[in-house]
């Protein structure tokens, strides 16, 4: 062959070689794009994002809340949202099933943490090392955990203030031994992950002791479903819930219901858990996401009643001594603990 023809051929192969390595360069996923830095980060973010063009969330958050998030987040990104909202143990199951048909269809999860505890152990979630780290409470993040506490729901007592006067009201768990609240006592059917951690600080054999007193001497209705409960308590049928949720009863009250919620000690809040999946077909838009929820939206969160996460958004309350739930441990036990709620509550009216 001719020096020049060989030439040709050589700086061929060597182009074709360089066209070979970009075609073959790896596509974006979350475990890359979750461990961007630098100034440029955020844009690159957003325009992978919109030629991305979309992104699917699974939530059980309530619809006016996420709906008001999502569309915060198209409206600013103009990155569609696909939202599918169920229960956290639908959404759980959906996940698990859609990635052993390794179909790839949700980018981004937000929903009770035990399920998403559970997700990560499946290992469908990508952790992130995300910049907004920095301005988020302790508890929120954890090394190696694939998922971020977005908001926290607090467990509170919510009563009647109709029926109820707050000069009356308990002011600790043994103050409802008073003969007083014989029939008045209304209790979740399934808060077990609540008295793991009241036991957890108190020491269970006193917490368990105590509850059952309180059953024996002055009863405990028991119902299932946190909004059902704020609801009874609303209409008077339940004078007193004994563990519900802070946002449900700050939005019965919002609504003009003759609610009000006080904080026995301890103060145990429960973690919403939000985290990309491993697999997400539009990794820009999902880490995007992320960014968004724990910055913007934590006043979106706020504006709902639950507690942001980022303090930099909203500081935690400076009279409180939260206690948030010890997921991965209650995961392990939850088994156990529901066993042991069920037999000091369960079937109780």
């Amino acid at each position: 062959m001719p020096i020049l023809s060989r030439r040709f051929a050589i700086a061929a192969l060597i182009a074709a070689s360089f066209c070979g390595s970009a075609a073959a360069a790896p596509a974006p996923t979350t475990e890359t794009l979750g461990r961007l830095t630098g100034a440029g980060r955020t844009q690159a973010l957003i325009d992978g994002a919109k030629r991305e063009g979309s992104i699917t969330i699974y939530s059980s958050i309530p619809l006016p809340n996420q709906s008001e998030i999502t569309g915060a987040f198209e409206k600013k990104y103009g990155v569609k949202v696909n939202l599918w909202r169920g229960e956290s143990t639908q959404i759980l199951q959906r996940a698990v099933n859609e990635a052993r048909g390794r179909r790839h269809v949700a980018d981004v999860v937000e929903t009770a943490a035990a399920e998403v505890e559970a997700l990560q152990r499946e290992g469908l979630l990508q952790p992130v090392t995300l910049p907004v780290f920095a301005d988020l409470m302790p508890q929120a993040t954890v090394p190696g955990r694939a998922w971020i506490a977005s908001r926290l729901t607090i467990f509170g007592a919510g009563y009647n203030t109709n029926l109820i006067k707050p000069a009356d009201a308990p002011k600790t768990y043994r103050d409802l031994l008073d003969p007083k609240w014989k029939g008045r006592i209304g209790i979740e059917a399934e808060n077990a992950n609540w008295l793991m951690s009241i036991s957890g600080i108190e020491g269970a054999p006193n917490v368990e002791a105590l509850f059952r007193d309180i059953v024996a001497k002055n009863g405990m209705s028991v119902r299932r479903g946190h909004t059902l409960m704020v609801q009874l308590v609303a209409s008077g049928e339940v004078p007193l819930g004994l563990n519900v949720y802070n946002d449900h009863v700050a939005i019965a009250k919002d609504a003009g219901a003759p609610v009000e919620m006080i904080y026995l000690q301890p103060i145990i809040a429960m973690p919403l858990g939000l985290a990309a999946f491993k697999n997400a077909p539009h990794p820009h838009a999902a880490i995007l996401f992320l960014d968004f929820l724990l910055t913007d939206g934590q006043a979106l969160v706020a504006k709902h009643h639950m507690l942001p996460t980022n303090i930099k958004m909203k500081p935690l309350p400076a009279n409180m001594n939260i206690h948030v739930i010890d997921i991965p441990k209650y995961v392990n036990e939850n088994k156990n603990w529901i066993e042991r709620y069920r037999a000091i509550f369960a079937g109780r009216r």
